[in-house]
């Protein structure tokens, strides 16, 4: 009985799984490196802060980005505004909604946690010239904005 063989491109690295691998493996380096600058962050939490250090967000914007619900959410801020990180005041225009700020302490740690992740970078890069980098960059924007895009 034949068997058949895969493709050729079965057998090799195929895009989902190197994307999958990348990402996995920049989170771990991550969390190694954040470790040992003495933050216990989780993706989330990091993903969180460094969308409030671009400025306000809203739960929903949050959320979206750390591909959370808004409940999950909700208990993530609860944990970093217990640490002290964040603050939530409500929009005196609507009740309702909510204005979500890191606090100084918030600020001091994302600039730490921020050369964390520059040292990942710096790191997935090693061996590349600018050139490269920018070409891999733009190239994960094309593929990414091509998933994304209506057909």
């Amino acid at each position: 009985m034949n068997t058949p063989h895969p493709s050729a491109s079965a057998c090799s690295s195929s895009l989902g799984l190197l994307f999958r691998q990348l990402r996995d493996a920049m989170w771990a380096r991550m969390e190694r490196e954040l470790a040992s600058a003495g933050h216990a962050l989780t993706f989330s939490q990091y993903v969180t802060l460094k969308k409030l250090a671009c400025g306000t967000a809203s739960v929903t914007d949050l959320a979206r980005a750390a591909d959370l619900n808004p409940g999950a959410m909700t208990r993530l801020l609860d944990r970093l505004e217990a640490r002290g990180i964040l603050t939530r005041v409500a929009d005196p225009r609507d009740r309702r909604a909510l204005h979500i700020d890191l606090t100084d302490a918030g600020r001091d740690m994302w600039r730490d946690v921020d050369q964390c992740g520059a040292r990942v970078r710096e790191r997935a890069f090693h061996g590349m010239d600018d050139a490269t980098r920018a070409q891999l960059t733009a190239l994960l924007e094309q593929a990414r904005d091509n998933l994304l895009s209506p057909d």
